[in-house]
């Protein structure tokens, strides 16, 4: 997640996958080779959302609109990351950890793997679980 709004979250990558009248998991492809490189200018929701209008309105391709939007999240994620510090091993869970577009988005941005557990949308909460199992 992060401190200001859903830009960067999965509910950004639901509103963009709605917009272009795609599945969400069409969002989850990975797309290294694009035939245009496209660029979102904002990470707002609602900014970006009317910039994939006029990007589907110019007949754009799906897959070069997917790829930034994806190429975005990640750049989020790993800017939070930077705020606190590499320390190595990374590990992502949440919904979004299931799109391979923005796992390898990061991966490439971080220079080393993400470890995903094998359902990455429950751990939160299956540590919730556990901690009111403590108390």
């Amino acid at each position: 997640m992060n401190d200001k709004c859903s830009a960067g979250t999965g509910r950004f990558l639901e509103v963009m996958a709605r917009t272009l009248g795609v599945p969400i998991e069409e969002m989850a492809k990975v797309h290294k080779e694009v035939k245009e490189n496209i660029t979102i200018t904002s990470m707002c929701t609602v900014f970006a959302e009317s910039e994939v209008i006029s990007l589907i309105a110019q007949n754009k391709d799906q897959r070069d609109i997917i790829h930034p939007l994806n190429k975005d999240v990640a750049s989020k994620a790993v800017s939070l990351i930077d705020r606190i510090g590499r320390k190595g091993k990374y590990m992502m869970t949440g919904g979004v950890a299931k799109n391979q577009g923005v796992v390898y988005a990061i991966e490439s941005r971080l220079g080393e793997k993400l470890i995903i557990p094998f359902e990455p949308q429950i751990i939160g909460a299956l540590g919730a679980a556990l901690i009111s199992l403590e108390g």
